[in-house]
């Protein structure tokens, strides 16, 4: 009887990366410890991978911390048929890659770098960009309708922290790039007809302005203000409630100090009934309307330091009218 010897078959080793989630790439090693797509030491610049990464991607390939930098990518189409979501592309690194023209509808970016990366006419419907590094990408032609960037860029998470460590220099440098990159997304929104999304990139953009200047600085509190008082341009709704709560504040010092009418002195008095004192406080809150949108109706006239609350308030309310107007004309034209 032969007998047959038994050869041990070794398992080929097979990349060690592991995204974030615990899922491990399956595809082999190249003796580095990791595959094609998650091996930093190869050079993949001006490599021809648009194809190669689309059957990779359709095959099930772990997409999740692929490194492409410099790789040309053009016109790659990224689009999950079938899907309700995108293929994940999570913490990926595409720096400077050329993906112009590319096909990325619904796909998941966070956490991932585009940094100066060449996006010009590509598809990002829908593509999650939130804490992406997004500092130089081109975005020219690009379709950004319903990409979601979350309540901040990467960079501002990063210069946030440093204000917190008093990291002063580190939190100014990442202010900057953080203005840079909404100023990018704007112009690129505003192209696109994205107003809503240009709109919120302009507050951010001034925003992370004014967080440059030191902080108590002249610059800064007029900045802040600003902000408050209209949105930087962006909230004529900030302006409403501003008006609203200067009306009712000088209708409390008028009740308080009193005006005059034809009736006799309109004003806060212990020995008035509740009626009578609910009653004087609705006029107040009318004549202080009337003083703010500066109509002058004359049935009721400030007195002593009333004339003083009346005249600011005057003075305040042409402002925020005329302020009003010019911000709400510039949400609803553009």
């Amino acid at each position: 009887m032969l007998g047959y010897k038994q050869i041990k078959v070794m398992d080929k080793p097979t990349c060690s990366y592991v995204s974030a989630d615990g899922q491990r790439c399956k595809e082999s090693d190249l003796g580095t410890g990791f595959c094609f797509w998650h091996d930093r030491t190869i050079d993949k610049s001006g490599m021809e991978l648009a194809e190669r990464l689309e059957n990779f991607a359709s095959a099930g390939g772990l997409l999740q911390g692929i490194v492409l930098k410099r790789a040309n990518l053009s016109n790659v189409n990224l689009v999950r048929s079938g899907s309700n979501s995108g293929y994940d592309m999570r913490n990926a690194d595409l720096y400077r890659a050329d993906m112009r023209g590319a096909h990325l509808f619904n796909i998941n970016l966070e956490g991932a770098s585009l940094m100066k990366a060449r996006l010009n006419d590509a598809n990002l419907h829908c593509a999650n960009l939130h804490d992406t590094n997004l500092l130089g990408v081109k975005l020219s032609g690009a379709r950004l309708d319903n990409i979601k960037i979350g309540s901040h860029v990467q960079q501002e998470a990063i210069a946030v922290s440093a204000d917190k460590n008093k990291e002063r220099d580190k939190a100014t440098d990442h202010y900057e790039q953080s203005e840079e990159i909404y100023r990018n997304l704007r112009k690129a929104a505003e192209s696109d007809g994205l107003f809503n999304l240009a709109g919120h990139c302009a507050h951010r953009e001034l925003t992370m302005r004014r967080k440059q200047f030191p902080k108590l600085s002249k610059e800064r509190i007029v900045s802040k203000f600003v902000d408050l008082f209209c949105g930087y341009g962006e909230r004529p709704m900030n302006v409403v409630t501003f008006s609203i709560m200067l009306i009712m504040f000088c209708a409390v010092l008028f009740f308080l100090f009193g005006v005059q009418s034809s009736t006799g002195m309109i004003q806060l008095s212990f020995d008035n009934s509740l009626s009578e004192n609910v009653g004087n406080f609705f006029s107040t809150i009318y004549f202080s309307v009337v003083t703010f949108t500066t109509l002058g109706y004359g049935d009721i006239q400030p007195v002593g330091i009333s004339r003083l609350v009346a005249t600011v308030e005057a003075f305040v309310g042409s402002f925020a009218l005329a302020l009003y107007v010019v911000v709400f004309v510039k949400k609803t034209t553009r």
